[in-house]
């Protein structure tokens, strides 16, 4: 089969690309290893896809260089996506901190992104493997379980590590390495942390619990729900900080938000001293939470057998209690892969490789990682977009 453009990923960046080009009249070949396109849309926001943010900044993208994802995101915008996402009929609601979900399923944008291929006459083979991909005078050949495939263009949208089960492998980085482009270290990211068998003993009885808090590591916080499993933390704000926590360092895990545990608990004791520190803490955390704060801060006594500088100690360890964890729940649950391409490699508003004339890198699989919230996925939609303009 000969064909114009090649893309290699029906996720959310390949299918976007490959309608992008297709629209502009090339003759574009999606490639998908797996039985449906966009599998990772449909899992994604609980099934309701949280396919943008209102606040899309730079600043909330990390990169070894963090200016990479401007050009594109700035040339496709959150406001360019919904325009599409209206278009279609899909109705959406702002949930929290700017992400943008569809009422309905998740299934409605991989069906809106189909559609778009469809009409712009884009060829979609599933349960495609690809052997071997060489580089010609004329473009690219790929090896293919359904044939060979020539390609004057050749786009990797195949995404990171992240989730094995929905059929990562890493095969971008592959054939990255194969053309020469360099990697910058891999890791899961947006993925909940986990403790040794020690530290987390004491934590079993708290697991289920969940609070609305924050999680700071070196200068970075996040104020968003923790969750206490049986393994470690996840929930928003854990998620979060993951893609910035390194093994060795602590957390830091404030229970209360804003609350001012201090002059709460000052208040209380004179108000109603014979109470427990448990019951008094129970105002502002669930029970659970509140006895085991009790328990590992030694102190014992009513509330009026409390010293100011006790109260204030209590509250440290209330707002910044330090944990130290071990490792990451890894791919298996990660929501994206930290690290990839090296973006010094490519060209920031066509995606093409600076050293391989013809060959492009988007989405995930590219050295750009955005915050939990619709930053991927407008990372996604942009690169797909810029991609498939150059293409």
């Amino acid at each position: 089969m000969q064909v114009d453009v090649a893309i290699i990923g029906a996720g959310a960046a390949g299918l976007f690309c490959a309608a992008e080009a297709a629209r502009r009249g090339k003759r574009v070949l999606l490639l998908e290893k797996g039985t449906m396109p966009g599998e990772k849309i449909r899992i994604s926001g609980g099934g309701r896809c949280n396919f943008t943010n209102l606040g899309i900044a730079a600043d909330r993208y990390i990169s070894q260089n963090p200016r990479f994802a401007i050009s594109a995101l700035k040339r496709f915008t959150q406001w360019d996506f919904i325009a599409r996402v209206d278009a279609a009929g899909i109705a959406w609601h702002e949930k929290t901190l700017g992400q943008l979900f569809c009422d309905g399923s998740a299934k409605q944008i991989v069906a809106m992104l189909t559609k778009d291929l469809e009409e712009n006459c884009a060829t979609l083979w599933l349960n495609t493997e690809i052997s071997n991909i060489t580089r010609e005078e004329a473009g690219f050949t790929l090896a293919t379980s359904r044939g060979t495939v020539r390609a004057q263009k050749l786009v990797v949208a195949c995404g990171g590590k992240s989730i094995p089960k929905m059929g990562a492998t890493g095969f971008g980085y592959k054939v990255a390495e194969q053309f020469g482009l360099p990697i910058v270290e891999t890791r899961p990211a947006l993925v909940p942390l986990t403790f040794a068998e020690q530290e987390l003993e004491p934590l079993k009885s708290l697991a289920g619990v969940a609070v609305t808090g924050s999680v700071a590591c070196g200068k970075t916080r996040f104020d968003e729900a923790i969750l206490f499993t049986h393994r470690g933390l996840s929930g928003p704000a854990i998620l979060q900080i993951s893609s910035y926590w390194r093994e060795g360092q602590a957390v830091s895990v404030n229970l209360a938000g804003a609350t001012d545990t201090a002059a709460h608990l000052r208040t209380l004791r004179g108000q109603a001293g014979r109470i427990a520190l448990r019951t008094a803490l129970t105002q502002f955390m669930p029970e659970r939470l509140a006895r085991h704060i009790e328990d590992i801060s030694g102190i014992t006594g009513n509330l009026a057998d409390q010293s100011n500088a006790t109260i204030e100690r209590i509250a440290a360890l209330v707002h910044d209690w330090q944990m130290r964890p071990v490792g990451t729940e890894g791919y298996r649950t990660a929501e994206v892969t930290l690290g990839g391409v090296d973006t010094n490699a490519l060209d920031a508003r066509t995606m093409e490789a600076k050293s391989i004339v013809g060959l492009y890198f988007i989405g995930e699989v590219v050295d750009v990682t955005g915050w939990l919230g619709g930053y991927n996925f407008q990372w996604a939609w942009s690169s797909g977009w810029a991609a498939g303009q150059a293409v």
